[in-house]
């Protein structure tokens, strides 16, 4: 098996991996597909970062950093999908193969074993001292603000306010500003837990004026916040990232590495930020932890209310504790400065 220059990628079986991962390049050698699945086509996603099939894989928003990806009958599997479907089309000759089938070609043991795997990728990564590659951060020829793509076929029937909110171009030095009053609820030990970690706001307060910067970065296609919150005797800052990881799901990580995974949707009135679960990113890699257990589920919704102004309220509830935290109130957009996006 060699890597290939063929310009099509319908038929056979490709494998998209990080030739510069000892583990990665070691993998694509060894892997052997059965005759009955075709031919095995390797691409380096460094080497060759302008294949059709890269260019397709950062199309579907799949990112090559978080895992590699395997294409097999018009379908692309990324990371512990990719690692099950080499099992389940992997020949028996030799004892890499062999071992693969045994291991991975239960769905369970690969989506298990897969985030340790990628741990290790990213360490070894780190020790070489070799960058990412980013093929989700390609340079934003189009203007298009990150949200665009999670919204979809959505974006063009969101109002101006929302557009306005959404606005931040990916590697850009594009800025947003939002103005308003939130009334907070933090339990007390939610507040010392806040006040000891930096991740949340930790004091109630109604009508608590809060200013919130959105902007991304020229070395960054993440969607960043600062929430100034403006209490009586002095300010309280919380800054997180969201990142976008795949159609409309983004995760808004905070401190420590602790993130929040959410679904944004358009229901024709208002945005809607549904709960998909909470993750902790340790060497780049994002483990799914039960936090829902401790906190319980966020959830959050957003509301024009006129051309620069709209509503919220966010609120993290527990089936058998109530509500964790919760804000809620009315803000107006003050400043947008994206010159040139569309």
């Amino acid at each position: 098996m060699a890597k290939t220059d063929q310009k099509t990628i319908d038929g056979n079986v490709w494998f998209a991996y990080d030739g510069h991962c000892p583990i990665c390049n070691q993998a694509a050698c060894a892997l052997q597909i059965r005759n009955s699945a075709g031919s095995l086509r390797l691409v380096d996603a460094r080497d060759d970062s302008a294949h059709p099939l890269i260019q397709e894989i950062t199309g579907l928003a799949l990112d090559l950093d978080d895992g590699m990806v395997l294409k097999y009958q018009g379908i692309c599997y990324h990371g512990e999908e990719a690692l099950h479907m080499m099992a389940m089309l992997g020949s028996r000759s030799g004892w890499f193969n062999r071992a693969n089938a045994l291991l991975f070609r239960s769905r369970t043991m690969a989506k298990l074993c897969y985030p340790a795997m990628r741990g290790v990728r990213n360490l070894l990564l780190r020790l070489k001292g070799v960058e990412k590659i980013r093929n989700l951060q390609a340079p934003n020829t189009t203007n298009d603000p990150i949200f665009k793509i999670v919204f979809g076929d959505d974006w063009s029937a969101l109002p101006k306010v929302m557009q306005d909110h959404y606005a931040i171009r990916p590697f850009s030095d594009d800025v947003v500003i939002a103005k308003g009053t939130l009334d907070i609820e933090v339990p007390p030990i939610m507040g010392l837990l806040s006040r000891l970690s930096g991740m949340l706001v930790s004091r109630s307060g109604t009508g608590v004026p809060v200013t919130v910067t959105f902007k991304s970065g020229r070395d960054t296609c993440a969607f960043h916040f600062d929430r100034v919150f403006h209490y009586q005797g002095g300010d309280e800052h919380f800054r997180s990232s969201m990142v976008h990881i795949g159609g409309d799901q983004m995760v808004e990580f905070m401190r420590f590495g602790f993130g929040w995974k959410m679904a944004y949707s358009w229901d024709g009135g208002k945005i809607i930020l549904s709960h998909r679960g909470y993750v902790w990113r340790i060497l780049g890699v994002s483990i799914p932890i039960p936090l829902a257990l401790v906190i319980g589920r966020g959830e959050a919704e957003e509301l024009p209310i006129s051309e620069n102004e709209f509503e919220m309220w966010t609120h993290t509830s527990h089936p058998w504790f109530g509500k964790s935290i919760a804000y809620s109130g009315p803000f107006k957009i003050t400043e947008v400065s994206c010159p040139a996006a569309s």
